[in-house]
């Protein structure tokens, strides 16, 4: 292959790529701006700036493209906030932190977004696995966390950080969408967390023998409810 054909190939490759990201981003602004029910293929084209027969060339449908928005809206969501997940030390900081995630992620349209993509997966079956694999990166990065912040704690044989990951994640997911219709009771609930995050953390402030009594008390009714 002569060196200007292969230059031709590459520079289509890159043209390619870009018309493929320009069709994500425009399925994710359509799905916030306009909802599920209008993200057609006419629709994302026109916020993207192409052609609507591209949505089709390089995805083959609508319900494969908001699928693979759904993935890459959270793989870059994820990526941002990837670095100070990993610095945080305790369950009182991972809450906090989530509280300003949240705050961030509303401002931006993305709670609404998540919020479009739960709607839709009813009738669009695609968007299930593409929202749950999306929901499962941030689960992960979650359980990571968990399971470095409660590794010193009375709790660490007591809890299952895999599922306690999922509990949060649920609850950010459940409270960011309550939060549209009752913003006081959201505020509530996202108190009641943070006092959790509170009591964990006076737990953790424990003397070694206060900690062997809270371990030896949750181990005696752990016994009890088997």
């Amino acid at each position: 292959m002569s060196g200007k054909t292969a230059g031709s190939v590459k520079a289509q490759d890159v043209r390619s790529q870009e018309t493929r990201e320009k069709l994500l981003e425009g399925a994710l602004r359509t799905l916030v701006e306009q909802g599920i029910t209008k993200a057609s293929a006419r629709a994302i084209a026109t916020t993207a700036g192409v052609n609507q027969a591209l949505v089709f060339y390089h995805f083959g449908s609508v319900d494969e493209l908001l699928a693979a928005a759904c993935r890459h809206g959270a793989e870059r969501r994820v990526a941002r906030h990837r670095e100070r997940l990993r610095s945080v030390g305790s369950l009182t900081e991972l809450l906090a932190f989530g509280r300003e995630m949240h705050e961030g992620e509303r401002e931006a349209g993305h709670v609404a977004l998540l919020g479009q993509l739960l709607a839709g997966a009813q009738a669009h079956p695609l968007l299930a696995p593409a929202t749950a694999a999306g929901l499962d990166l941030w689960i992960t990065e979650i359980e990571e966390v968990l399971v470095r912040v409660l590794a010193e704690t009375p709790l660490a044989e007591f809890t299952d950080p895999a599922g306690l990951a999922r509990a949060v994640a649920a609850s950010f997911v459940g409270l960011g969408l309550y939060e549209g219709v009752d913003p006081a009771g959201a505020e509530s609930a996202f108190a009641a967390l943070e006092q959790l995050g509170a009591l964990m953390a006076a737990v953790e402030e424990l003397n070694p023998v206060a900690r062997r009594a809270v371990t030896y008390t949750l181990r005696r009714q752990g016994g009890r409810g088997r």
